[in-house]
């Protein structure tokens, strides 16, 4: 199913320049952007995955993850294959590579209202536009979060962040929270590993803040690739100063795609990056893909009072009255 793009400018000699993303790719008749969803049909821009999904899950907020926004809810999870990233490390490459690596759009019809119907069924409270890059089938997000806000659900992306300001522009009246992936403090990572550059991510990040979009960051710890300790400090002092209230993920790698050749993260180095970020001053920070790990735990950064306890995606236990501390009552910054 296709559909007339947003954020487009038309040139000449029928090309057009998509401004949805920060490659803001010129793209020449009858061929596609480099998220290889976008195409140009006779100087109109249109998107080929428009109500095509490739995947319709319903997952714990958690695994998202979002461990500020509705712990304990279900999350109404969708996607569309195709991404503007070419990560090396991609865990799903099968479905956001496929448009590049053999053109074909995979995927299943169904509309944005059958979403919202779906999502509102299962008990969901959020509908997560995740597993490949949501800003690449923006005209299907931002259709089926109009319509989920005017029935009480609420949106929530997962995403690279490397989109433009008129993409946050358009999307945040009905965007509550953002997952944003931040894999590097280093340009020379983002351009050699995924394809794209790391100043339009910061730029996203200080937007969404601006407009009073929830944010958490995630940042896949690679071994030799961006676990030196600089650079996560770099990285969480940048966080520190978009927000002290910001959560940060950091997550264990494991050998991926073309990154085989690389072990897993340490528990050890893991442990590091979070001492890091609380050295920083940030009030939450996470390890992420080790299950039982203390690290997953929310904890009041007034007493230290364990909030919530987890266990993987689960939450085992929480120690809240409201949005407060039960034992001292500090606001847990969030959505509740």
């Amino acid at each position: 199913m296709i559909r007339q793009a947003l954020l487009y400018d038309k040139l000449d000699d029928q090309r057009v320049r998509c401004n949805l993303c920060a490659h803001r790719c010129a793209i020449n008749p009858n061929r596609r952007g480099i998220c290889g969803v976008r195409e140009n049909r006779d100087g109109l821009l249109y998107s080929l995955v428009y109500a095509t999904l490739i995947a319709e899950n319903i997952d714990p907020i958690e695994k998202k993850p979002f461990f500020h926004v509705l712990p304990g809810s279900l999350s109404y999870s969708i996607a569309t294959v195709g991404c503007n990233f070419r990560c090396s490390f991609c865990q799903n490459h099968e479905i956001s590579q496929m448009p590049s690596t053999s053109i074909m759009i995979a995927g299943n019809e169904v509309s944005p209202q059958a979403i919202v119907k779906d999502a509102a069924a299962s008990g969901c409270k959020t509908i997560a536009y995740t597993y490949t890059e949501p800003t690449i089938y923006f005209e299907l997000a931002i259709d089926t979060a109009k319509i989920a806000a005017v029935n009480g659900l609420k949106n929530v992306f997962v995403t690279n962040g490397f989109m433009t300001t008129e993409a946050i522009e358009m999307i945040s009246p009905y965007l509550a929270a953002a997952n944003v992936d931040l894999k590097s403090f280093r340009e020379d990572f983002y351009k050699k590993h995924c394809g794209a550059k790391l100043a339009p991510v910061l730029e996203s990040l200080k937007k969404m803040k601006e407009k009073g979009i929830w944010v958490e960051i995630t940042t896949l710890l690679i071994p030799t690739l961006n676990d030196d300790e600089q650079e996560l400090q770099d990285i969480a002092q940048f966080i520190v100063a978009l927000g002290r209230e910001t959560p940060w993920h950091v997550s264990r790698f494991h050998p991926q795609f073309k990154r085989r050749d690389l072990p897993p993260t340490s528990i050890s180095s893991l442990h590091k990056a979070v001492e890091i970020g609380r050295e920083a001053g940030l009030k939450y920070v996470y390890s992420g893909n080790v299950p039982g790990d203390q690290g997953e735990n929310t904890y009041c950064f007034n007493c230290k009072n364990i909030l919530i306890e987890r266990f993987g995606f689960k939450i085992m236990k929480k120690d809240l009255k409201g949005n407060k501390c039960a034992n001292c009552g500090t606001v847990l910054d969030g959505i509740f």
